[in-house]
């Protein structure tokens, strides 16, 4: 009989394996021959642990993916339509308006929020870890790195949760992960230049005057300070002032091997550091945010807090 965590396992390579085939013909008879398991298990545990049938993450994933292609390239309807999978660009359309209540040429024409399907990831560290049955790095073995980072006055669009600490406490909190994700996905391209699309953070730090942690957490997405697009419904837009930050930072690294031990150094060190011996003291302007960046593989690990030159200091 498996364990709890080897379905979690198979289950992300079941949509690793959906990925790579994004624009074929689905084979439930071929993915589940290659995984050496029966379509019927494949098809019961998919569900069981994505919260929607196979089927339908594949039709939701190719309309996304085409979404993006229609926002950000210059391709035409019927291409993107043969890349994704459809049997014509009137099935691409009819598929299109159904989930996104627009057409494709309406939603090229003026791109706006929508719910667009994420990559879904049901294999966490936390099962790593069961499958390992040991720690992911000796701790104490890194360190975070400290540099300094300007980043101009923006906006911010995204939700604010004054009662959450952190991003598992923030999803508990009856936000829908899915929604909001994608939602937000497909605002990447309004993504203030020079920072991470997906951004979440805190509204208060941590620290020795705070012991039980920081709080009120948000997610969403720097945007320019003159964006004066949609804003999704549920969401706000908030003005950022300018500010110097310090950046705690952990370069790339394996998400599941590694990710626990990564950000537990990157926290101790900004939410117990004194900044005085820099330079900088901390800087509490209204409406100035403490920035979570998380994207393992590809950036790594930081947590950016607002600081301001001392008296005296150039």
């Amino acid at each position: 009989m498996m364990r709890e965590y080897e379905w979690n396992e198979r289950v992300q390579e079941m949509i690793g394996w959906v990925e790579r085939h994004i624009g074929e013909p689905s084979s439930l008879s071929s993915m589940s021959e290659q995984l050496g398991y029966s379509p019927f298990y494949c098809t019961r545990h998919f569900h069981r642990l994505t919260g929607m049938t196979l089927r339908d993450y594949v039709r939701l994933r190719r309309i996304s993916l085409a979404a993006l292609e229609l926002r950000d390239t210059e391709k035409r309807v019927l291409d993107i339509a043969v890349e994704y999978g459809f049997s014509s660009h009137e099935a691409m359309t009819r598929a299109f308006r159904r989930t996104f209540g627009v057409t494709p040429q309406e939603y090229r024409r003026e791109p706006r929020p929508i719910p667009l399907t994420v990559r879904a990831e049901v294999f966490s560290p936390y099962h790593y870890g069961l499958k390992e049955r040991n720690e992911m790095g000796e701790k104490g073995s890194r360190q975070a790195e400290i540099r300094t980072e300007f980043i101009p006055a923006h906006r911010f669009i995204g939700i604010w949760d004054e009662e959450a600490r952190n991003y598992g406490d923030f999803w508990q909190r009856g936000h829908d992960c899915d929604e909001v994700s994608g939602t937000i996905e497909s605002l990447s391209n309004e993504t203030l230049e020079g920072q991470i699309g997906h951004t979440a953070g805190w509204t208060q730090a941590g620290g020795p005057d705070r012991p039980d942690g920081p709080r009120g957490y948000l997610y969403g997405i720097p945007v320019p300070a003159d964006y004066e697009g949609a804003v999704p419904e549920g969401m706000e837009l908030r003005d950022v002032p300018a500010s110097e930050y310090l950046v705690f930072f952990h370069p790339p690294y394996d998400y599941l091997k590694e990710n626990g031990e990564v950000q537990r150094t990157v926290e101790e060190a900004a939410w117990n550091c004194d900044p005085a011996p820099l330079g900088y003291s901390w800087n509490d302007e209204a409406g100035l945010q403490n920035y979570q960046r998380h994207f393992p593989e590809g950036y790594g690990y930081a947590v950016l807090r607002p600081v301001k030159k001392e008296s005296g200091q150039s």
